[in-house]
């Protein structure tokens, strides 16, 4: 569900992938929640919203609400990051846009985290990607998975649907942890989620430079994150 057409025109933007791979087999691997690149730690600020009030039968509505706000962000900063590679553009400016549009410092220094995780990954896998990346002063997750996915050869489109299913991935993952829930539920939640998937894959799929970057919040997740910062005894880092 996360692999797109080759039909797709933004699917061949990018060329063949690293080592002449087919780029859709980079995107099954970094999907994997395997990956160690700092999911596991992470909720999506599902544990503060549950810490807070939001019941186990809401988190389909936080999943929406995530994904129109943060995600759709995320996703935005991602593609436009991919662009700037491509362009020999600046990976700073577009990593300047993110921090603008992500006004939570805890949401912030958990992305910058996981960007972290994910760099100490490309540096052991794909260290020809690192260049670009050079001088930034820990980028965000979605920076650094937009300057890989420039070198694997990932499509925007690709690279944007990627992002927003990670996101409903680590929501529902950390959600069979936190409350006793039978896993068949969560599933189907993501299988629900789904067309929202495509809905931020169509709003940021053409952006290019990083002020079309979108710039949208969601408000009471950003509390949620900012409380659970907070927080001593918790399960997920954010």
């Amino acid at each position: 569900m996360v692999l797109e057409e080759m039909t797709d025109p933004g699917a061949r933007a990018g060329g063949p992938g690293a080592g002449g791979v087919d780029p859709e087999l980079f995107l099954l691997l970094l999907a994997d929640a395997r990956l160690p690149v700092g999911g596991h730690t992470q909720s999506g600020t599902l544990e503060g919203a549950l810490a807070h009030g939001l019941g186990a039968a809401d988190v389909p509505g936080f999943l929406r609400a995530r994904l129109l706000g943060v995600t759709r962000v995320e996703a935005g900063t991602a593609v436009a990051a991919r662009a700037a590679v491509l362009s020999g553009g600046s990976l700073a400016a577009v990593d300047d846009a993110w921090a603008a549009r992500t006004v939570a410092p805890a949401l912030r220094e958990a992305s910058r985290q996981q960007g972290r995780a994910l760099l100490m990954v490309v540096e052991r896998i794909w260290p020809a990607a690192l260049p670009p990346l050079a001088g930034l002063d820990r980028p965000a997750r979605a920076t650094v998975l937009g300057a890989v996915a420039a070198h694997l050869g990932l499509g925007a489109a690709t690279l944007a649907r990627l992002v927003a299913y990670d996101d409903v991935q680590t929501v529902c993952a950390a959600a069979l942890k936190l409350v006793p829930l039978d896993p068949f539920v969560v599933t189907g939640w993501v299988a629900q989620a789904l067309p929202a998937v495509d809905e931020v894959t169509r709003a940021v799929a053409e952006v290019t430079d990083p002020a079309d970057v979108p710039a949208v919040a969601a408000p009471q997740i950003e509390a949620w994150a900012q409380a659970h910062a907070t927080t001593t005894r918790r399960l997920f880092r954010a």
